[in-house]
């Protein structure tokens, strides 16, 4: 499994927009990927927004947000579990 976490910074004003965005516009372009097997949004008070997928393998990439929204581009790293 892999764990794509995507983070981006609003600008204040653009905040709930983004979150909107993510989650009506963003997400459902992959929910129904077969490879896909979850997503949670998370939000911070400092205007983060930060979405944690996982996939059975060939994590897709968000689209885009509104570069209007943005306070600096997002960023996204991809993790896998670590056997102890």
């Amino acid at each position: 499994m892999i764990v794509r976490m995507w983070e981006a910074r609003a600008e204040s004003y653009g905040f709930a927009d983004l979150i909107t965005w993510v989650c009506e516009t963003a997400l459902p372009e992959f929910e129904h990927d077969p490879l896909h097997v979850s997503s949670e949004v998370f939000s911070s008070t400092d205007h983060r927004v930060v979405v944690v997928s996982k996939w059975r393998s060939s994590p897709r990439s968000l689209p885009e947000p509104p570069a209007t929204l943005l306070a600096r581009p997002p960023h996204s790293w991809d993790f896998t579990q670590v056997d102890r």
